[in-house]
């Protein structure tokens, strides 16, 4: 089914399009992710997709595990969702106006959700997190955000920074463009060290407005972090008076309807979610305590606002997709399907002595360069892991296998991932990591 494939060069359809497009947009890309940068070589330009499959302008197949970097979690163009979509489609594509869909969807989720009494729905995760910590500013009138090393929290300003000198402390900025005194505002801790997290409330904790923190963090490889050090970080936060909030755009209905607060048992003040949500289409939202999100304008002084917020599309397809989610069993089939694939394959990769292995929660996994100890924070993951990422993913991607085109991105199971398909990625995986040693 999937042959093994001549790496993309720059006379393919894929590499005309890619000269055209540096032309036209910053680096070819709308993501910069997309422009293969981490990995070497010239971009794929896809054509359609297909349950657990992509197809490329040259025609070529390839199972996905990238899945959009995580909103497909029934796979690309479920039948439901499809027809959901085409529904909606069919009545209206934008209202700028109340419509019930929205209603429907934020019923469904609060009456599931307990922490989540109220929400707001916008277009993007960014969006969703920049608006919880307008409203978290409000509430405590204090202007300090404490994050953490390695979690991303999308591209506004506050949140683009790095650890500066030392353990922790004020931010610098990860980007041009960002000044210093918005990065000011952001302290940053790094992940597993509740002392670090400990010393910074000491010092600041009346400036404080709220921790944000990815409580699976998925967004410089899958770094699992101890239930221990989570409640240390909210219980410091809140003996200090500052919110909590989880920012679980990737974990949020991916790991349990409920995300991880629901996995740990934890109630945060504010909560962002995004991807599954909209199941392939431009939705996100932030929610939490009534009494927080009554701030938010018109019922309070807050202002958030969003001319596609709520469209009746991107409704319908998120209400279709957690409507089958649940009604279907999908957490316990994934669970089942992610695990043996990854136990599998790191079984193989074990035996054979190769240097990479897997780390898996739910239905999320990261291939990493092997190590001794679980990677909880970024200055943990091997030197050599990105360069020897970049062999395996051009091999996987001539053996049919798209992994997530970075060696830092994690990869998504989805419910159209077949045993077929399966069996095939764990061989052209086990073959790409074997011929790149």
């Amino acid at each position: 089914m999937f042959p093994q494939q001549a790496a993309l060069d720059t006379d393919d359809l894929s590499g005309k399009y890619f000269e055209r497009a540096v032309r036209v947009s910053p680096g070819g890309v709308h993501s910069p992710v997309r422009a293969f940068k981490s990995v070497g070589g010239t971009p794929i330009f896809f054509h359609s997709a297909q349950g657990a499959k992509l197809t490329s302008v040259d025609g070529r197949e390839y199972i996905d595990f990238c899945q959009s970097f995580g909103p497909l979690m029934l796979g690309h163009r479920d039948p439901d969702v499809s027809g959901a979509v085409e529904e909606a489609i069919e009545t209206a594509w934008s209202f700028g106006a109340c419509e019930p869909y929205s209603l429907e969807l934020a019923e469904w989720i609060t009456s599931r959700l307990p922490w989540v009494e109220m929400l707001r729905f916008v277009s993007s995760g960014t969006e969703a997190v920049m608006s919880a910590l307008r409203v978290a500013r409000a509430a405590t009138n204090r202007n300090r955000i404490l994050k953490f090393e390695g979690c991303y929290h999308g591209h506004s300003d506050s949140l683009l920074v790095k650890a500066g000198s030392g353990l922790a402390g004020v931010a610098a900025s990860s980007s041009a463009g960002v000044s210093s005194q918005v990065a000011s505002e952001t302290l940053v801790a790094p992940l597993d060290d509740e002392e670090a997290v400990r010393k910074i409330f000491n010092e600041s904790g009346m400036e404080i407005a709220a921790v944000i923190l990815e409580p699976l963090p998925a967004n410089y490889g899958l770094l699992i972090q101890r239930r221990e050090f989570i409640e240390e970080t909210v219980r410091i936060a809140r003996e200090h008076g500052a919110l909590v909030i989880f920012d679980e755009v990737i974990s949020g209905f991916r790991v349990a309807v409920g995300g991880m607060a629901e996995v740990l048992g934890m109630r945060p003040d504010l909560v962002t979610y995004g991807k599954v949500i909209g199941g392939g289409f431009p939705v996100a939202c932030y929610g939490g305590r009534r009494d927080l999100m009554e701030l938010v304008a018109p019922a309070g002084p807050v202002y958030q606002a969003g001319t596609l917020s709520a469209n009746p599309v991107g409704m319908r397809a998120g209400l279709a997709t957690l409507q089958k989610i649940e009604t279907e069993n999908v957490y316990e089939k994934l669970e089942w399907k992610t695990a043996r694939f990854c136990d599998d394959l790191n079984g193989d990769l074990k035996q054979r002595d190769l240097p990479f292995q897997l780390t898996r929660s739910g239905s999320i996994f990261w291939l990493h360069a092997r190590t001794e100890e679980p990677i909880r924070r970024i200055d943990q993951i091997p030197a050599h892991h990105a360069a020897g990422f970049a062999k395996i993913f051009h091999r996987a991607l001539a053996g049919g296998v798209y992994l997530a085109p970075s060696g830092y991105e994690v990869n998504f199971m989805s419910f159209a991932h077949s045993s077929e398909l399966l069996e095939h990625a764990h061989d052209a995986i086990l073959r790409a990591v074997a011929d790149s040693v």
